[in-house]
């Protein structure tokens, strides 16, 4: 299953609205910012002197910082190294009227996430304010996990949609109870995460928590591998092994793929689960076990067991209580926070070159399907940021048949009806809103070459 999902949010992560801290010299710059930014429901702190703001940094808790450059006392350069050497986890967006590229590149390399010059849109900030809070929150959810067996090694869940917090408050209800549990959902929307929750969570933690997937094996295989076997057991077993079941005793036997288990293979199971105790593979005593089984499964057992290729006691055994995996697609609202998610996990196995998003990429992303669900984001994602020719993911980056699909759903302008020469207009710039400006792509699309689409930008006054 993906990493891309993992330790559930703290409190400090789960917490809303941001604060955002702004500083200018401009009166009348300050308060429209001030204004923009508390529509978008973040809580801001306005200041005009870089020196009062640093002050102010020192005492209250904040997410991200705006400040201008040019300032009378302390510059913005000054105030964010001054800053960012106490308070790390701070991001910082740098406006400048002034703008050139040498201060650009001082910026990034100090720690900025964006230098951003005047005059910008509403729009622009917006989107650089929203990439840079994701980035904040998964700096929160870095912090080292809680001490404790229940707190070492918990792995992640990212994800603020209902769906996602019931899960999560299924979870930590369930975790503690020792019932078997079984984990239902689509291919990739991450159940050995959820097993592994529910191991961290319960009464087992500081016990082992072993995998085993039944998929494509024989019966023999699996016997082998769960109740291990005693030397001379068949011709190559020259020691004694013992199986998965005895190695996981104590703790949580997770049995990904449980509905390929063959049905003689569950009736031994079924024996264990009920007499509590294994028998090794040409063995004669059997051993005592304590152990709790998590199991999961993309197929519907239900219908196993009307079709008789499930055991309805062994059935009911595993599925003392069923978890839900809801598909990426009932939970598009989470799409941001995972995408961000693992753009900082892809960063951290290279050069951190990529560190955003933009706009129509993310547009894209949060309209696709996701038949593969969370796996095919990280993979899509991966594959972004491995060809990104700069620090931004753009629609250009993303497989082309992410931006093809939502071509098909190009709708034309609502209201009276358009000349050719218009609708022709209005789909160019539909497609290279699609393709992130990306001209030969378009072009592709469009079915001309590049020289036609400059024609044609040019003839319509596209940019």
């Amino acid at each position: 299953m993906p990493p891309a999902l993992l330790r559930p949010l703290s409190e400090s992560t789960m917490r809303m609205p941001f604060n955002v801290t702004i500083i200018d010299d401009d009166a009348m710059a300050l308060k429209r910012l001030r204004r923009l930014l508390e529509k978008e429901g973040y809580r801001v702190a306005a200041f005009s002197n870089a020196r009062r703001a640093l002050d102010h940094l020192e005492k209250c808790t904040c997410d991200l910082v705006i400040s201008d450059v040019k300032m009378p006392g302390m510059s913005g350069f000054d105030l964010m190294t001054r800053a960012r050497n106490r308070f790390p986890a701070i991001e910082f967006i740098l406006i400048t009227g002034f703008a050139n590229i040498d201060d650009a590149v001082h910026a990034t390399k100090e720690g900025a996430f964006h230098y951003l010059a005047k005059p910008f849109t509403p729009d622009q900030l917006r989107e650089k304010v929203a990439q840079a809070l994701a980035q904040c929150r998964l700096k929160e959810t870095d912090l080292p996990p809680p001490s404790g067996a229940a707190g070492r090694g918990l792995p992640l869940m990212i994800g603020e949609s209902p769906l996602i917090r019931q899960l999560k408050a299924t979870i930590e209800q369930v975790a503690p109870t020792d019932c078997n549990v079984l984990i239902t959902g689509e291919s990739g929307t991450g159940k050995e995460l959820v097993a592994r929750l529910l191991h961290g969570q319960s009464l087992r933690a500081d016990k082992p928590f072993v995998a085993f997937n039944c998929a494509s094996l024989t019966e023999s295989l699996i016997a082998n591998e769960l109740f291990g076997h005693e030397k001379g057991a068949f011709t190559g077993a020259e020691d004694r092994r013992p199986g998965l079941l005895e190695m996981a005793h104590g703790g949580t036997l997770f049995m990904d793929e449980i509905g390929d288990i063959p049905p003689a293979m569950q009736v031994k199971l079924l024996r264990v689960l009920q007499e509590k105790e294994v028998l090794r593979v040409g063995g004669t005593h059997p051993i005592p076990l304590d152990v709790r089984i998590v199991s999961a499964t993309a197929q519907d057992l239900k219908a196993a067991v009307d079709e008789g290729a499930m055991r309805s006691d062994f059935f009911f055994r595993i599925n003392v209580f069923n978890i839900h995996m809801p598909a990426l697609r009932e939970h598009r609202d989470d799409i941001p926070l995972l995408a961000y998610h693992v753009l900082h996990r892809v960063r951290g196995k290279g050069p951190p070159r990529v560190k955003a998003i933009s706009q129509e990429a993310m547009a894209l992303l949060r309209n696709y399907p996701f038949p593969g669900n969370v796996r095919e984001l990280e993979n899509i994602l991966e594959r972004a940021a491995a060809v990104c020719r700069d620090n931004v993911i753009r629609a250009s980056d993303l497989p082309p048949d992410l931006v093809e699909l939502e071509l098909q759903d190009y709708r034309r302008p609502e209201g009276s009806l358009m000349t050719l020469e218009e609708l022709e207009q209005d789909y160019i710039a539909h497609v290279l809103k699609q393709t992130g400006g990306f001209r030969r792509r378009t072009a592709e699309i469009l079915g001309i070459d590049r020289a036609s689409l400059w024609r044609k930008m040019k003839k319509f006054g596209i940019e």
